[in-house]
Formats: C-alpha cells, sequence, structure tokens
C-alpha cells in the first residue's frame, strides 16, 4: 500500500549520479545500481511483492548512493528494506555467527588464545570456506584477552570523578577486538579534564541489519537508546570510536528502524568532532612531534554524516604529521559484507584502486575512523591502521 510515508523515491530525478557513484555496480554486472534498485523499482514492489529483484543482495549499504544524490533520497535505505521485506530468507549460521557480535565475542574474549590461534590455521580457514562460506583469504581481527569494559571497572571510579564528562558507546569491535583504542580514548579524554563515562549497551545493531535479524537490531537500538538517555545529564555528549555505531545510533535507528531516537539525536558526536569542537574551546592537551608521514582514508558512513571534516582538521593539529588525504574511495568490505564468500572477489575489486594509491603515497602508516576498513586495509597492504584517536594518544605520549 502506497502512503505518505513510503514515497520518499518519488524525489528521485532520474540523474544516475548514484549509480556513477556506486563502487558495487563498478565492480559487476550483477548488480544494476542504486537508482534502478532502489527508487525505480521500489514503486513497484510496493505495489507487488513479487516484482523483487534478486539483484538487491549485491548492495553493501556503503551509503555512497546517498553521499552523491542532489535530491537526498535515501536510497540505500529503500534497497535494505526491500531485500530483508521481500526477498526468501532462509538461515545461515554464517550470518548467525558475524551478527551477534555481543554472543559471539563474549564468548570468543574467555578463551581468546586458543580461538586467536586456531583462526590463524590455514585448515580452519580451509573448512569455514567449504561449510561456512566465509573466504579462506579472509583475515579475521585477534580477540582481546579480556574485555573493555572488564578494564573499565578498575577505572570508573576516577573517571566519574572529572567535573565534565562524556558518555562513550565503545561498540563491539573495542570491547571485544580492540580494547587498545578505548584505553587511547580515555588517555586523551582525560588529558583534556574529560571523563569517561559508560552505560550499559547492546551491539549497535549494524552486523544485525546487514544480515537480516531486524527484530534483533531494533531490541539493541530500543535498549541503547534508554539506557544512553537515561545517563545523559549535565550536558554530557554521546561519543563513539567508530564510525558505523555512530550513523546507526543517529540515522539507522530512525530511518530504517523507524525508532524514535529523538531522546539522544542531537547529543550524538562521532569522536573526532567532539574533540575538534573541544580543541576550538581551548582544551587541547599539550603534544608533542610525532614525526611521520601517514595517510588518511575516509570511511563512507563517515562521509555520509559529513564528518571527514571534522577528523581531518582534527588530524592537523597533531604537530609533526605529514598528513596524505587519499582520494575518496570505498575500501570494499562493508561490515561483514567482505567477510562472505559469494561477494569477497566483489569486495577485493573494489578496494584495489584504495590499495593502489596507498602505496603511491609512500607512507609509514594509514589512518581511518572505521574498524572494519582499517580490517580491509590492513589485508590488503603492508602498512599499519590506526584510528585517529590513537595518534592523539601517541602525540600525547611522547
Amino acid at each position: 500500500m502506497i502512503t505518505l510515508e513510503n514515497i520518499s523515491f518519488d524525489y528521485c530525478i532520474k540523474c544516475t549520479v548514484c549509480t556513477i557513484y556506486c563502487p558495487v555496480a563498478r565492480a559487476t554486472h550483477l548488480f544494476p545500481g542504486p537508482k534502478q534498485s532502489g527508487p525505480d523499482t521500489e514503486r513497484l514492489r510496493i505495489k507487488n511483492p513479487a516484482l523483487v529483484d534478486e539483484s538487491l543482495k549485491y548492495c553493501s549499504n556503503c551509503k555512497r548512493c546517498e553521499i552523491a544524490c542532489p535530491s537526498n533520497v535515501k536510497i540505500a535505505d529503500l534497497i535494505q528494506e526491500a531485500k530483508w521485506r521481500y526477498l526468501k530468507q532462509k538461515f545461515r549460521f554464517r550470518d548467525y555467527f558475524m551478527s551477534h557480535t555481543d554472543l559471539v565475542g563474549s564468548a570468543a574474549v574467555k578463551m581468546s588464545a586458543l580461538v586467536n590461534f586456531f583462526m590463524s590455521l590455514s585448515i580452519v580457514r580451509f573448512f569455514m570456506e567449504v561449510f561456512l562460506r566465509i573466504p579462506m583469504r579472509r583475515v579475521f581481527p585477534k580477540y582481546n584477552s579480556k574485555t573493555f569494559r572488564n578494564w573499565y571497572r578498575q577505572e570508573e571510579k576516577a573517571q566519574h570523578a572529572f567535573q565534565k564528562k562524556a558518555l562513550y558507546f565503545h561498540g563491539c569491535y573495542v570491547n571485544y577486538n580492540n580494547a587498545s583504542l578505548g584505553k587511547d580514548l580515555v588517555k586523551v579524554l582525560n588529558a583534556m579534564g574529560i571523563g569517561v563515562i559508560m552505560p550499559r549497551e547492546k551491539c549497535c545493531g549494524v552486523p544485525l541489519i546487514a544480515n537480516g535479524y531486524l527484530t534483533k537490531a531494533r531490541k539493541n537500538a530500543s535498549f541503547n537508546i534508554r539506557s544512553l538517555a537515561n545517563n545523559l545529564q549535565n550536558g554530557m555528549t554521546v561519543i563513539a570510536t567508530s564510525s558505523s555505531c555512530s550513523y546507526a545510533l543517529k540515522y539507522e535507528y530512525a530511518n530504517l528502524l523507524r525508532l524514535d531516537n529523538s531522546a539522544i539525536f542531537n547529543r550524538i558526536e562521532y569522536i573526532t568532532k567532539y574533540l575538534y569542537n573541544r580543541f576550538e574551546e581551548g582544551m587541547a592537551p599539550k603534544m608533542k612531534p610525532v614525526n611521520l608521514r601517514a595517510a588518511y582514508h575516509a570511511p563512507c558512513h563517515l562521509e555520509r554524516m559529513g564528518g571527514v571534516m571534522y577528523t581531518i582538521d582534527l588530524l592537523r593539529k597533531i604537530p609533526g604529521l605529514d598528513l596524505v588525504i587519499l582520494h575518496s574511495e570505498c575500501c570494499g568490505i562493508a561490515g561483514t559484507y567482505g567477510f562472505k564468500k559469494e561477494y569477497y572477489d566483489i569486495s577485493q575489486k573494489i578496494g584495489q584502486e584504495l590499495f593502489r594509491s596507498i602505496e603511491r603515497a609512500e607512507v609509514e602508516l594509514v589512518i581511518t575512523d572505521c574498524e572494519t576498513c582499517k580490517m580491509q586495509i590492513e589485508m590488503n597492504t603492508p602498512y599499519e591502521v590506526i584510528h585517529p584517536v590513537t595518534l592523539l594518544a601517541r602525540a600525547i605520549d611522547q
């Protein structure tokens, strides 16, 4: 049924700029492009769901079509919603495993040494490809020996003693795979006189949405909205070090999951925007020159939020940093997309121009705001990839 709520496709002016900017359409003929898969066929799908096209599944939800769209059509949201509403779904353990990050992560951390060892074995990855359709060549991130939240419990009392505080939505990656990034954030904010408060949270829902578990994603999102709203006091801001988590909290909850996040919407800031604004207020910590040449890769979801300029300007405030800003390119991994055998070759093809531009830049390391971009770049280039916050922490440590 057509209603006023579902005719955003009608704002499409058929300019095809979204298809030109779509990395998947450039990489494979199997995906006709965002215009055709989104607004062009949405008016048909809502009249007759039988008209659904299987090519929808190739959309990686990178949001670059929405970045390019001059009419602000939510093209990627149209495609994602159609994919899970109309396409026939079948249960795959692989998709369940990769989307339920809290369940898998909490178990893996307890056996991290064993899990990390077995995941490095070629024979294990071979069987994962055969039975789970996870490509053997895909490298998985290692798990922490304990969760970031466990580490934080020892610091919690000291964080509450700060007069100025921020609410930190750490996300699954920091909690289970990269606790050092969370520690770097605490170090940087504490050096600026800001305490870090961490209310209870669940996975932001990005991997759940990507794998069709929308009911579970809505439950997680509802929990996160309540938890953050209940802890927002005295002008606090909700910050995140994951650009995808930040995008989900602010936009996916409202646009795709149809949830009311107005209680937190205007209080959410991606970490580099938050830090940039504090620096401008004169709260910058003392830093020494890092004396290195680094390339910066802007993640797609951060570009969709309009947050790239804050990361770049923040990095330019680090003394001794020779910053190379790479041309805007999708790395191809798109969360769990690049971990699936059926999309792996597409994912790799999408990222080739980015990998070549990094090689041409002749840098010492790469900086990016996104954890899965980090995984993709480190797997395909010889460079270490770090978060902007980590580089700030290194400058403070000098």
